[in-house]
């Protein structure tokens, strides 16, 4: 076990630094947080649509089966999970960083080292984030509020922060200088 300098040690651990500091970059971080709540109404309404149209379907499906298609009805909410986990994993493992509702607010999760998403990572941000809501709900987004990132609790417990893209930080940027 030698020692191969600063942020690094012993047995294969490379600590990275953070990637994304408010101070010299505060246009990665202006209006993250409002447009992040925004983006999530977007994907919830994204997951909702086929899962409604599931539910019809079902419905229509019992009345001409003479009600035994009804019992369809408990794949709903497993399908439902199943759908929004893929949903979150498909997108935020793209080359976007960005859930469909994040890309039309122009903001993509990165992790905290400056890294892109990737699907496994998308998979679990998702779960945890449905189980801090779960349990904590409104207080999650109060942890956003109270430090320079605007990470929220699932995002400290995991490593990532939402940030602006390049493109809108750019122009944030440049918008400043004048």
């Amino acid at each position: 076990m030698t020692d191969r300098g600063p942020g690094h040690f012993g047995a294969g651990i490379d600590v990275k630094p953070h990637a994304y500091d408010p101070l010299h970059q505060p246009e990665l971080f202006e209006g993250v947080l409002a447009r992040r709540i925004l983006a999530f109404m977007i994907d919830v309404v994204i997951i909702f649509l086929p899962v409604a149209l599931a539910a019809i379907f079902i419905f229509f499906f019992g009345i001409i089966t003479l009600g035994f298609g009804f019992a369809l009805y408990w794949l709903l909410g497993p399908g439902a999970t199943i759908w929004a986990v893929i949903y979150y994993a498909v997108t935020l493992g793209s080359p976007a960083s960005a859930t469909l509702g994040m890309r039309v607010m122009d903001i993509q999760l990165r992790t905290w080292y400056g890294a892109p998403c990737y699907s496994v990572l998308g998979a679990v941000h998702a779960v945890l984030f449905w189980i801090s809501v779960s349990a904590l709900t409104p207080f999650v987004l109060l942890v956003g509020l109270f430090n320079d990132r605007r990470r929220l609790l699932h995002d400290i417990v995991l490593g990532t922060v939402a940030v602006n893209n390049p493109a809108r930080a750019a122009a944030l940027a440049g918008s400043r200088r004048f």
